[in-house]
């Protein structure tokens, strides 16, 4: 402790300002706030990474089981953050509180995070994968080099509350400091997100993480229709809607020619999510063919942008990337 320091503690802070009059306290506020906001005040990259699932995971196999889910998170987190300069703030139960020097930073270790997990949960078995969600800010906080706070912080945290499974959420400050062109034209603008504790909706993007060479992020329709694929490690295709109350598939075929759909099985395909790229699996007899080649009952071959299937020799789809990412710039509008 420097001899600084110990005179700033020892000091009756009360008794000198009973001393001051009105216009030395407001005077002392305004240095204050400046020496406040010149010695601490920082901009800087902020995370929170979340586990998704770990209550029900915890319940269904145990506390060792579900430690070890954490424990998982912790070490990918830490193995992603090192090579952007990142700093692991605070970790509580699911959760990680991390910081960068910059947005850029922040961004680029969680495409690698979110990568080398994808790697990670392909060798284990599905009931056993982690599943995160993550939210990015860029914002001034207050820091002392070791503690964060400020307003920043908890937004960054309701950022990554909105998320989704398997997404990276980014903030429009996360955003703009998107020097990569690379990495922008990945974004999706969402308009009008409602965020707990925070009065007006705000504007956040999702960054497709995944290589857009290798992963489609929706599936078109003869008639134009695009649906997006949601973020797991398994999408069904198939015209059965719901069994027992339950979503049987996830994207579901409806045509108006009862004849036509009746030749698209109740389960037609699955997609099945892959750290290296989808492939796409027939789980039934019925025709189906990927550009052009039919493919067998269980038989599995890989789905690109681009990739068309014909089910049942009535209706195709191609599997894309939304062109509205096509329009993305180097600075927001």
């Amino acid at each position: 402790m420097s001899d600084e320091f110990e005179i700033t503690e020892q000091a009756d802070f009360e008794a000198l300002a009973d001393r001051l009059t009105l216009t030395d306290i407001v005077r002392l506020q305004d240095v204050l706030s400046k020496a406040l906001s010149r010695r601490f005040e920082k901009k800087m990259g902020l995370v929170f990474s979340d586990v998704v699932g770990s209550t029900p995971y915890f319940a269904r196999f145990g506390d060792e089981a579900g430690r070890k889910l954490q424990q998982r998170h912790f070490d990918l987190v830490n193995e992603a953050i090192k090579p952007h300069g990142g700093r692991v703030v605070d970790t509580a139960g699911d959760g990680a509180f991390l910081s960068f020097a910059d947005g850029m930073s922040a961004v680029r270790a969680m495409v690698q995070l979110m990568e080398t997990l994808a790697k990670d949960n392909d060798s284990r078995p599905s009931d056993h994968r982690l599943n995160l969600r993550i939210g990015c800010h860029f914002g001034p906080v207050l820091t002392d080099g070791v503690l964060l706070s400020g307003d920043s912080v908890n937004f960054c945290s309701r950022v990554a509350s909105s998320a989704g499974v398997g997404e990276i959420r980014l903030s429009t400050g996360a955003y703009t400091d998107l020097t990569d062109i690379t990495l922008r034209l990945r974004c999706r603008r969402l308009r009008e997100v409602e965020l707990k504790g925070i009065k007006q909706p705000v504007e956040l993007f999702v960054l497709a993480w995944q290589d857009p060479l290798r992963f489609p992020t929706l599936v078109r329709f003869e008639d134009g229709t695009e649906l997006p694929l949601p973020p797991q490690d398994v999408i069904r295709f198939g015209r059965l809607r719901e069994q027992d109350g339950v979503a049987a598939n996830d994207i579901v075929f409806n045509m108006a020619d009862v004849n036509a759909l009746a030749r698209i099985s109740r389960w037609h395909f699955e997609l099945h999510r892959r750290w290296q790229g989808f492939l796409l699996r027939s789980v039934t007899s019925a025709i189906t063919e990927v550009d052009g080649k039919p493919v067998a009952r269980g038989e599995e071959v890989p789905v690109l942008p681009g990739t068309k299937v014909r089910l049942g020799g009535v209706v195709t789809v191609e599997f894309g990337h939304a062109r509205e990412n096509v329009d993305a710039t180097l600075m927001p509008p």
